[in-house]
């Protein structure tokens, strides 16, 4: 299965990216914490690790560890505007339920 970044997430990431000035990519993986148990998180690529996956999707290259690979297997990079809140939305086929603050989430 592969990663997907939707086409207005990969406008965001590529400003993120000029802005910065270098960068390989955007690294997309989990973290243990939270109500629900994990957290997404989200890190500027500057040099490939060990045993990294590789995803390009519209212009973007999305990194992801092997530990998160398992999580984060079919999901979509969204970027939504929710009235005065902006930000990237995680669409994961994955997820069984999400805190209610909304920050971490189980599979």
């Amino acid at each position: 299965m592969a990663v997907l970044v939707t086409e207005k997430a990969a406008e965001h990431i590529n400003k993120f990216l000029q802005k910065r000035g270098k960068g390989l990519g955007l690294r997309v993986g989990v973290r243990t914490t939270g109500c629900s148990g994990m957290a997404y998180k989200l890190e500027f690529v500057d040099a490939l690790t060990e045993g990294d996956t590789v995803f390009e999707s519209n212009g973007v290259k999305v990194i992801v560890d092997p530990k998160s690979m398992p999580y984060l297997e079919g999901i979509e990079l969204d970027f939504a505007r929710e009235g005065l809140n902006e930000g990237f939305k995680f669409n994961n086929p994955n997820e069984k339920a999400r805190c209610g603050c909304g920050e971490s989430f189980t599979v």
